[in-house]
């Protein structure tokens, strides 16, 4: 088992040669309007999706800001949602979770509705999810959800058939305690923001790494080879190209305060954080 424990205290990251590392970003630019934004991710045909817990909405920006399209609205019925807390999106298709229905919902790149997949009220109990916090798809196809209600990771193939779950309390040292937001790379490894700690697993379900921090870590994204995680106040990234995860802190210049961080996610030299409101733009000179 490798376990790699780094220590966040007062803002900072202290690598294993004992110097600090960080990274400066510099206030670019605000993009967006939101009500209650609540997570978001970047698709590599150049479009950012943004859930919206306050409208009960998805909305399909382009990198500058614009929205080309929204969706959604509160309800039951397929395409509409009850928060919309967790959102994936690859060239064609978008996957968001709606938490208070129990249930992942998929659209085409343009955000109209293809379908969903709901287990809570199923007699197998291996395969139930409710309240889903994250969900990402990896390569092959396969969909992964966060089931917050049950603590645990639940895998269905391309075709929506369940594959396995893990994660849950019979995982020993990889066991979910309060899990957030959940990470793909495009090595197939999951990474899992769980309290203070990031928990890896591969693609069966084997517990490979555990990143164990002092702050309670909200959302976890991964764009090509970065990966970010947040907490309320800081960003923290890795390159995982690298053999030895190293967290690094972001330091964040040129903003009076730092509102509370919702999501976060590197493109090239560019550092896009969500708030509540709106998304800052940093870019790294």
């Amino acid at each position: 088992m490798r376990i790699i424990l780094l220590m966040f205290f007062c803002g900072i990251i202290f690598c294993a040669s004992g110097k600090i590392c960080a990274q400066i970003y510099y206030f670019s630019d605000q993009i967006g309007k939101f009500k209650d934004a609540s997570s978001f991710t970047y698709s590599s045909a150049g479009f950012i999706y943004v859930t919206d817990s306050g409208t009960d909405e998805i909305y399909k920006l382009d990198t500058a800001g614009n929205v080309l399209k929204s969706a959604g609205g509160f309800g039951w019925d397929p395409g509409l949602f009850d928060d919309p807390t967790g959102v994936f999106a690859n060239p064609l298709t978008v996957y968001v979770c709606d938490k208070n229905n129990h249930r992942v919902q998929r659209f085409d790149k343009d955000l109209n509705y293809f379908w969903l997949l709901t287990t809570r009220n199923s007699d197998t109990t291996d395969l139930r999810f409710g309240y889903p916090l994250g969900c990402m798809v990896s390569p092959q196809g396969d969909l992964y959800i966060l089931d917050s209600e049950n603590k645990r990771i639940v895998k269905f193939d391309l075709f929506g058939n369940f594959v396995l779950n893990f994660g849950g309390y019979d995982a020993g040292n990889y066991s979910l305690s309060a899990p957030q937001s959940i990470a793909i790379s495009n090595s197939n490894s999951l990474f899992v923001a769980d309290g203070k700690q990031i928990v890896i697993f591969d693609q069966y379900g084997n517990g490979s790494g555990i990143v164990s921090s002092m702050n309670e870590l909200k959302k976890i994204n991964i764009t090509y080879n970065m990966l970010s995680v947040c907490s309320d106040s800081a960003v923290y990234f890795c390159n995982l190209n690298l053999q030895d995860l190293k967290l690094k802190e972001l330091n964040l210049n040129g903003i009076d305060k730092t509102p509370e961080i919702k999501d976060s996610f590197i493109l090239f030299n560019k550092l896009y954080v969500l708030t509540k409101e709106t998304i800052l733009v940093f870019i790294k000179l």
